[in-house]
């Protein structure tokens, strides 16, 4: 592991601990009670004794500052990165990689192949597990990071370091188990590669990974992803082998009975529109912790405007013209909702489907889209007061889409207000603010 340089400053609470003892923005944080700093973790980690001694370098030169403070009180800074040291890049070779998979010419972030276990605890990404030190091994134990997010794909070795491209990869179920001994919660993910970890060895996973419950807390079963530019023998799930996965899972969770608590084991919302059929009920989703993997977030959709049905009007939005777009795999949902929407509240809206032309037909989420490609699905159709389009399509802090276009650059280019929405309940919510 490199030796930390610390973590930047970049703001400072008012009237915090930090703020009383003078750290400023541009400060390094290198160390606390004489433990180097590697991200925020160990900031938390080693910062959570009510005597400390910092040590920060301001302007080239280093110095050391003792604080004294209740446990309850925080020092109020906030960093550059979550990471003091570097993200943990990829050294396995995927097929079918994602990022490998994007168009040049993008910005930066998006190349990154990351694989760094503190930004699964501390963000949620899943990780493989396949780049760990012993070092590391003992700092999991250590600091109790919990829960990690892990990509667990197969438990046969030999499918899995192929599904990996990575013909030195660890036996995920021992990784586990010693997950388990320390203490460690995971969530698990499959992504459904056709012909290599379906079928078969899909339940054999299912049922490897049910034996080590309550370690591995829930388990997700997503299908694969290709843009325009994979390069590799993989090809996505079909809407008949959806189905086919669908039932494998269904009769898995089945026969686990009381080995496993709740739900457990979650198919993706993509599978069940894959296959044409109704998403769940809402107490199947009785975990969210992969909610952000795609789980549970058509159910959510559906009873979003079920709720703000009953609240809507009847006529409330009669003279009422707006469009709202999506990508092309949930349009003959979002369709249907509409329609009824229009009878309920007498607007008259339409629903356009984006065909993805950054990445590929073959991306049919909403969430990828590109701002380019709402543009050309949207030219010369009369859009009436405004647009909505998907958030999810925005980067996290709801600035820029995939190829770099703001919710101004839309307007602009659509001649109509654009509002960022995840489900129509807040589509009546920005349409009674605006009149």
């Amino acid at each position: 592991m490199p030796a930390p340089e610390g973590g930047r400053i970049v703001a400072v609470a008012p009237g915090s601990v930090g703020e009383e003892i003078g750290l400023e923005p541009g400060d390094r944080l290198v160390a606390v009670n004489g433990h180097a700093l590697h991200d925020v973790i160990d900031y938390r980690y080693y910062a959570a004794d009510e005597e400390l001694t910092l040590e920060i370098v301001r302007a080239g030169e280093r110095h050391r500052l003792e604080v004294e403070r209740d446990y309850d009180e925080d020092l109020g800074l906030e960093f550059a990165e979550p990471v003091f040291d570097g993200m943990r890049r990829c050294v396995n070779g995927c097929p079918f990689c994602f990022v490998r998979q994007m168009p040049p010419g993008r910005r930066r972030s998006l190349y990154v192949r990351d694989d760094d276990y503190r930004y699964s605890f501390l963000q949620g990404s899943f990780v493989t597990l396949t780049n760990l030190s012993e070092e590391d091994w003992r700092r999991l134990e250590e600091q109790h990071l919990s829960p990690l997010y892990v990509s667990i794909h197969a438990t046969d070795s030999d499918v899995r370091r192929a599904v990996l491209g990575n013909p030195r990869a660890p036996d995920i179920v021992a990784q586990l188990r010693r997950l388990g001994a320390a203490g460690i919660d995971v969530h698990g993910q499959v992504v459904v590669w056709p012909g290599m970890n379906d079928g078969a060895v899909l339940e054999r996973t299912i049922d490897d990974v049910a034996a080590l419950w309550p370690t591995v807390r829930t388990l997700a079963v997503v299908p694969v992803g290709l843009t325009r530019l994979h390069h590799c023998d993989v090809r996505l799930v079909t809407p008949a082998e959806a189905g086919d996965i669908l039932d494998r899972v269904a009769r898995r969770r089945e026969a686990l009975g009381r080995r496993v608590t709740g739900t457990w084991l979650y198919p993706s919302d993509e599978l069940f529109l894959l296959a044409g059929r109704p998403a769940p009920p809402a107490a199947f989703y009785d975990d969210d912790a992969q909610r952000e993997n795609g789980v549970g977030l058509v159910r959510e959709l559906l009873d979003d405007w079920r709720r703000a049905r009953r609240r809507a009007k009847l006529g409330s939005l009669a003279g009422r013209r707006f469009t709202l777009a999506c990508g092309t795999l949930i349009h003959p949902l979002l369709h249907d909702m509409m329609a009824d929407l229009v009878a309920r509240t007498g607007a008259d809206a339409q629903v356009v489907a984006a065909p993805n032309n950054l990445l590929g037909e073959t991306v049919t989420v909403s969430g990828l889209l590109g701002g380019e490609d709402l543009i050309a699905a949207l030219a010369g159709k009369d859009l009436g007061e405004r647009v909505f389009v998907p958030r999810a399509m925005l980067e996290a802090e709801g600035r820029l889409t995939l190829d770099d276009l703001t919710i101004t650059d839309l307007e602009q280019r659509l001649g109509a207000p654009v509002s960022p929405v995840s489900r129509l309940s807040e589509v009546l919510a920005v349409l009674a603010q605006v009149r």
